[in-house]
């Protein structure tokens, strides 16, 4: 027996669970690519949908949830980050679903119901036909709370999708994360399966050499991954994005640091940390002097809290957003943002 043929006799193919919908019965709204994905992730009942940003993945999971209730005569789950569940309630609205807005079980009605990750805990998951994965790479963490309760809370729902612009290819524990929340197999025996040790070293995974096209085959089968409609041979008009322009400012600085005579490059993390902190001053003028050309919102990440506590009381009107923040204030800030 040939090593392929062998691999897919052991491959835990999962079956399609779902059911069939004519094109003519999906949303009019669907643009012609997304159709066929909607389709498919009907048909498979639990599959992923790794499509790059602006896709529409939104009224495609719209759509998937609707055709789940009206198969099923059941409820689904959407479940997303903070302040998108907002976002989606809207587009619902534009797209012609009515999708309501929950914290608890108690706010939940027949139909399309959304919440945030934060408040999963608070809902009867067998009040459910199906469940939606917002922005699903929060799964990425393999061994973070949230990522275990999604997977044991779903693993006996029938419908299953998880949508997310940010997978990464090579990010095999991601990967697993994700044919566990589908049921097909766990995360350990999918590395056990198409993985070996990357140099002798337990934490370092690479694909076997002689099963990387069969990997991927399989991963075809439960989730589809594109960039650009082209991908599926489709027209990227309209879906090309503008080139991503990246500028590097670096400021000079003249003062040593702590324990050095001379100013040298930061190269521990310890110096790297100290030399960040010793120019927030700086540096803070240099971001206030690029956005005083800027036309229209901005949106500036910072590596620490002095940072943005800086910035924040440098620009007039602009508004901060910390880890430590309440729910209520994040998701606030983000909704005015938009």
């Amino acid at each position: 027996m040939e090593y392929g043929d062998f691999i897919r006799s052991r491959v835990m193919q999962m079956e399609a669970t779902g059911f069939s919908v004519d094109k003519e019965d999906l949303n009019q709204n669907l643009f012609p690519f997304q159709k066929p994905i909607v389709q498919w992730a009907i048909r498979k009942g639990r599959a992923c949908l790794f499509e790059d940003c602006g896709l529409g993945k939104t009224i495609q999971s719209l759509e998937w949830a609707h055709q789940v209730i009206l198969k099923t005569g059941g409820n689904v789950l959407i479940v997303a980050p903070l302040a998108v569940a907002t976002q989606t309630v809207g587009e619902g609205k534009r797209f012609g679903y009515h999708v309501t807005k929950c914290r608890t079980q108690d706010d939940a009605r027949a139909g399309i119901n959304i919440t945030n990750y934060e408040m999963l805990a608070h809902f009867d998951q067998t009040k459910f036909e199906g469940v939606v994965l917002n922005e699903s790479s929060i799964l990425k963490s393999y061994s973070g709370k949230i990522r275990n309760q999604i997977i044991d809370m779903f693993s006996d729902t029938d419908y299953r999708l998880a949508c997310t612009a940010t997978p990464a290819p090579n990010d095999y524990e991601e990967l697993g994360n994700h044919v566990e929340f589908l049921g097909i197999m766990t995360r350990v025996e999918m590395l056990g399966m198409f993985f070996i040790a990357k140099n002798g070293l337990e934490h370092g995974k690479r694909l076997k050499k002689h099963a990387e096209v069969e990997f991927w085959r399989w991963v075809s089968s439960w989730a589809v991954f594109i960039r650009k409609p082209s991908d599926i041979g489709f027209d990227n008009n309209g879906f090309d994005l503008p080139e991503l322009k990246i500028h590097h400012h670096i400021l000079a600085m003249d003062k040593p640091l702590d324990g050095k005579l001379f100013v040298e490059p930061a190269r521990t993390l310890s110096e790297r940390r100290q030399a960040r902190r010793e120019s927030i001053s700086e540096r803070t003028q240099k971001t206030v002097e690029i956005l005083s050309g800027a036309d229209g919102q901005c949106l500036v990440w910072c590596n620490l809290n002095d940072e943005s506590a800086a910035l924040s009381k440098a620009i007039s009107g602009a508004v901060e957003i910390k880890g430590s923040d309440t729910a209520e204030h994040k998701e606030s800030a983000l909704i005015g943002f938009v």
